[in-house]
This record gives C-alpha cells, structure tokens and sequence, in this order.
C-alpha cells in the first residue's frame, strides 16, 4: 500500500457502469483514480480526460504501473475473471462489478488466484446498502417478520434491440448471459442476502423479442432452506419504460413491499409490534438517478476500510459466486437451457 493517505485506483471497462465507479472514487477522500483502460481508444480517452488520469487501450500496460493499490473490472461479464487474475497476479486488490462470471469454473479460479496472491477480491452487490433494503434487513434480523411465508421480487425493465446492438457481446452466453445473470443478477444476490441458502428452484424462461441467444424474459419459484417460498420474475420487455424492480415479503407478523424502478421506495410496512424503526420508513425512500441507485459510493467506503482499517468486505469473492451459482441453476431448470 502507498504512503499516501489515499489508496490508488485504477479502472478497465471505461462502459455504461464506469461513471458509477468514478463517481464514487472521486467522491471519497481516501481514494484517487491514477488510471483507466479500455480497448475503443475514443472512450479510454475520454474518460482520461474527464478524470484528469493517464488512459490506456493495452491492459497490460496499465498493470505495468507501480502506484496502483486496486483493479475495478468493469468489463463484459464473461471477461472478468480474466482480467481479475490479470490483476492479482500484479499483486492488486480487485473489484469486480456483477456477475464476477458466467460460470463457476471462472469464479473459482478468481477466487483462487486472489487467495493465492494474498489480494483481497471484492465482488460489487451494491444493492444491499440501499437505505431501504438497510431497513429490511434489520426488520428481518429482529424476527419481525416471524415466520417468512412468501417472497417476491419483480424486475421489469426495458432493453429496446439498440441496447443489445449497441455492443456484439451484450446478450451473449459467453460474455454476459441474459435477463437474470445481467440486469437481475442484484436482486438475485438480494433474495440469499435477506432469506438465506436455497433448496431447490425451478423455472422458466425465454427469448421472446429480442434478437440474443440468452433470455430477455423469465421467472423462477425457490425454495428457501427457511421453509419461505420465493418468486422472480424478470423481463427487458416493459413498455414503454422500467416500471419497477421490487420486493414484496408477507410473513406470520408483517408484510412490507419496496417499490420503485429500483427497489428504493417502501409502499407497504405493517407489522403487528411497532419498533423505533417505524419512524424512519419514509426518511429511506428516495429517487435514484438510475437503476444503479446510490450504492457504489457506499461500496468504495467498504473497501476503503477493508484495506486501510482490517473490516470484513460486504461482499467478497465467495459471496459473489452464491449468487452467481443461483442464477446458473435458474438456467439449468429453466426451458432455455
């Protein structure tokens, strides 16, 4: 680690995810961006002019550089555990954004190669430090809830063709996978965060209007190990516009839904006990300036104190691949696969 009171770091995927990622670099105090990379050299140069860093198209050159504490990975999916090991092998922390795979052969070996280079991996599930699932999860912590019966999440969002066309791996098994290992792949992580390990899953999906060889539309029903059962449903078929990614749990004792296009605002919240944490139901609602919501900032503050103070990571490299492997049983019980 550098002398400096800030820990250094360097980006690859200068994408869609990318503003997230320098956003939240700039915004914390304790961090700086020394450089980014990326193969189109207009947007490596771009987001080296707008970041005020040097910018790379070769990767490996970047990794050459001796002031780089930490890697963000914010490329295709598919592509990520490569560039992770890319980077462990230096001797850099990684982050990796969502899905840290497409398949758990590669997390694994991520995950194997960061151990063996004693290099921290953090998987990016910044979902969970929204104020209002915060809220949740306490409430479910407490046994508010009693016994939980049933669970849904609904993720309804738009993906025109453009979107797809836009790049030759979006929609592609090797590179991304589809509706669920994509844009649900937090609310995925969401259900094994709040409800614990799974028993058994079934589902369906398909392909109904896009042009791509993964899924644009399906639902799995899951069993928890808890005895609760859960839905998801998922489509990138929503007309005109994203019309809501939410959380509905009913339970013994309470029922709460969270709406909004990305869970952030509390619709429903009454239990049969009141608590203190009542009061704060509609201080925890917001609008989120996308889907992406406000929770990379809160990520790079983890990070931060997992490196300079000796915390435990929200989501490493093992939390990662359960979600990961949860989605790969949806396709294998799914019509699709």
């Amino acid at each position: 680690m550098n002398n400096l009171n800030s820990i250094r770091f360097a980006l690859i995927g200068c994408g869609r995810i990318s503003r997230n990622h320098f956003e939240a670099i700039r915004n914390n105090p304790e961090a700086q961006l020394v450089a980014v990379c990326d193969e189109i050299e207009e947007r490596a140069q771009k987001a080296g002019i707008e970041n005020r860093v040097d910018f790379y198209t070769s990767y490996e050159k970047m990794l050459e550089r001796k002031d780089i504490d930490v890697v963000s990975v914010c490329t295709p999916s598919g592509l990520h555990p490569i560039h992770g090991i890319m980077a462990a092998q230096k001797g850099y922390h990684v982050v990796c954004e969502k899905p840290m795979a497409t398949t758990l052969e590669a997390a694994d070996e991520l995950i194997k190669t960061c151990e063996q280079k004693g290099v921290k991996l953090f998987v990016v599930k910044q979902n969970r430090l929204n104020s209002t699932l915060q809220l949740v999860k306490k409430a479910i912590d407490k046994g508010r809830f009693g016994k939980i019966y049933m669970v849904v999440v609904n993720v309804f969002w738009t993906r025109p063709q453009e979107y797809y066309d836009m790049a030759k791996w979006r929609g592609t098994w090797a590179l991304d996978g589809g509706a669920f290992m994509n844009q649900a792949s937090h609310y995925v992580d969401m259900l094994l965060w709040l409800f614990g390990d799974v028993e058994k899953v079934k589902a369906i999906t398909g392909t109904l209007a896009r042009n791509i060889e993964t899924e644009d539309t399906g639902s799995a029903i899951i069993q928890f190990k808890n005895g609760a059962i859960g839905s998801i449903n998922v489509t990138m078929l929503t007309y005109p516009k994203n019309l809501e990614g939410s959380l509905t749990i009913i339970g013994e004792k309470g029922t709460v839904k969270v709406g909004g296009t990305a869970v952030n605002k509390i619709e429903k919240w009454e239990f049969t006990e009141y608590d203190n944490d009542d009061q704060y139901v509609e201080q925890v609602n917001y609008t989120p300036p996308n889907v992406y919501g406000f929770g990379h900032s809160g990520y790079y503050h983890n990070i931060i104190d997992v490196l300079k103070n000796g915390l435990n990571a929200g989501t490493d490299g093992r939390e990662g691949r359960r979600s990961l492997k949860l989605i790969l049983d949806i396709y294998k019980q799914s019509s699709l696969c």
